[in-house]
């Protein structure tokens, strides 16, 4: 005779995360991804899934201003930590620097990988790492983009470490 186990409910994990500055504490279940916290539980829907795995970037997000993939991050495990989307880094009115030199430069096509493109850049930024055009594509490698607007993602990048450099 085959016994049936009584499911047993999953309590939700206590957190708290700053999010863009502001912080927040949350209830949240054990396996939630921080990409499905911020697009389905906060509203948060500038962070885009693309394919659910790593590989293509549209996730990123920065992480005590270190980019990751959100898709990959279970959001309990970021406990007292620092989240940084692109609606944290500017908006209508008030662009970061670096979405203004998208703009500028047409570093977009469709749009739908730009978020973690600009995110990713950023955290290039604080890394300190690139500094020529072949240093920002290779350390951008891990975000793609199907328009193919690589060249132009490139002089943005420059160009906001070119204004940097001048301040």
């Amino acid at each position: 005779m085959l016994k049936t186990l009584a499911a047993t409910p999953i309590a939700e994990v206590a957190t708290v995360l700053t999010i863009n500055g502001e912080e927040r504490h949350l209830a949240i279940e054990p396996w939630t991804t921080l990409l499905d916290l911020l697009r389905d539980k906060l509203d948060l829907i500038g962070t885009k899934k693309g394919c659910d795995h790593g590989q293509c970037g549209a996730c990123t997000v920065l992480i005590d201003g270190v980019r990751v993939n959100s898709c990959l991050k279970l959001a309990v495990t970021l406990d007292g930590h620092e989240i940084t989307t692109i609606e944290g880094l500017g908006g209508p009115g008030n662009l970061h620097p670096l979405q203004a030199a998208f703009v500028e430069h047409d570093a977009f096509q469709c749009g739908y990988c730009t978020p973690g493109q600009i995110c990713s850049a950023q955290g290039l930024i604080n890394e300190g790492h690139a500094r020529s055009r072949l240093e920002v594509r290779e350390q951008m490698s891990g975000n793609i983009c199907r328009c193919g607007a690589y060249t132009n993602i490139a002089d943005a990048v420059l160009d906001v470490l070119g204004q940097e450099a001048a301040a």
